[in-house]
Formats: structure tokens, C-alpha cells, sequence
């Protein structure tokens, strides 16, 4: 087996009043204004052709199966203020 390193990073424009919150073990969530939680994680995509139409798997055992190989995961957020 070989170790997949991968690094995410995204810069978003997201409204004023959006929080970003800890949930009781520490990880950070952002808090949007409707009561909701929301958390950025890896989801795996999956095409027939790579040139085609890339979609989220319908099968939870196939989802399953991948999000066991994932070993450890960490996402930062941090609001960038000018």
C-alpha cells in the first residue's frame, strides 16, 4: 500500500455572519446563519471518462471503503481580514 498525501486549499467569499465555532473535541466548524453546521472534508468524485461529467458515488459501501483509507485528515480555517 503507498501513502497518498493530499493538501486542500480553498479561498472562498462566504456572507459577514458566518462564525467559525468549535464543536466539543476541538475541530473547527463553520456556523452559517440558518442554524446550520457546516465542515469542508474530502469527498470522492468518480467519471467513466475523465473528459465527462464527474459525480459523487450513490453507494455507501463504496464511500465507505475509500474514507477508510484515509489515516488522518486536518482542515484549517481562517478568515482573512484586509
Amino acid at each position: 500500500m503507498k501513502k497518498l498525501n493530499v493538501q486542500i486549499h480553498l479561498e472562498m467569499s462566504v456572507p459577514d455572519d458566518w462564525e467559525l465555532v468549535q464543536t466539543s473535541e476541538g475541530t473547527p466548524v463553520l456556523k452559517l446563519p440558518n442554524g446550520q453546521y457546516m465542515d469542508l472534508a474530502i469527498e470522492p468524485l468518480f467519471a467513466s471518462d475523465p473528459e465527462e461529467t464527474w459525480s459523487s458515488t450513490d453507494s455507501d459501501e463504496v464511500l465507505n471503503d475509500i474514507l477508510d483509507m484515509v489515516e488522518s485528515e486536518e482542515i484549517a480555517y481562517e478568515f482573512v481580514t484586509h
